[in-house]
């Protein structure tokens, strides 16, 4: 799956198509991309993608119940992509660097409960990770955009 959304993304119209509505919505349309098919298509695919995560996560706790999701998986979920250096403000990303974010968030994980640190000491050090990345991410953004590299 990864290799294969890689190739997508980076190799044919479609990915480009992405990436140019994650940049710009406007730019898109005037650049004669069709804005809500691609939308349509991005949420289809990330709803298939998540279905398949919720079988995985269904078969590996053996329940499938309500409270499954729960807890810190999302804020995970999310720091994995954003540590990767997907942004949040669109446009920029790569499927194998949100690889390297999953690997980066999980070792947090591990390291921390190996240390026998509390849950909510947890939590907190993820989120500051997270914020930390989003502060990055957002002064990397406005520094290239005064220096009209964005």
């Amino acid at each position: 799956v990864l290799v294969g959304s890689d190739f997508v993304l980076r190799r044919t119209a479609y990915g480009r198509k992405v990436f140019a509505l994650g940049g710009s919505v406007e730019a898109s349309r005037r650049a004669g991309i069709n804005v809500t098919a691609v939308r349509v298509s991005v949420f289809a695919i990330a709803g298939l993608f998540a279905s398949v995560g919720g079988l995985f996560w269904a078969s590996k706790i053996a329940a499938a119940n309500q409270s499954a999701g729960s807890g810190d998986l999302l804020m995970n979920v999310i720091a994995a992509a954003v540590i990767g250096g997907t942004s949040l403000f669109g446009g920029r990303g790569r499927t194998w660097n949100a690889l390297l974010g999953v690997l980066v968030i999980t070792s947090i994980q591990y390291g921390l409960a190996l240390q026998g640190i509390a849950t909510p000491i947890q939590y907190m050090i993820t989120g500051g990770v997270l914020l930390a990345t989003v502060v990055i991410d957002s002064v990397t953004r406005k520094t290239q955009k005064s220096a009209g590299r964005a």
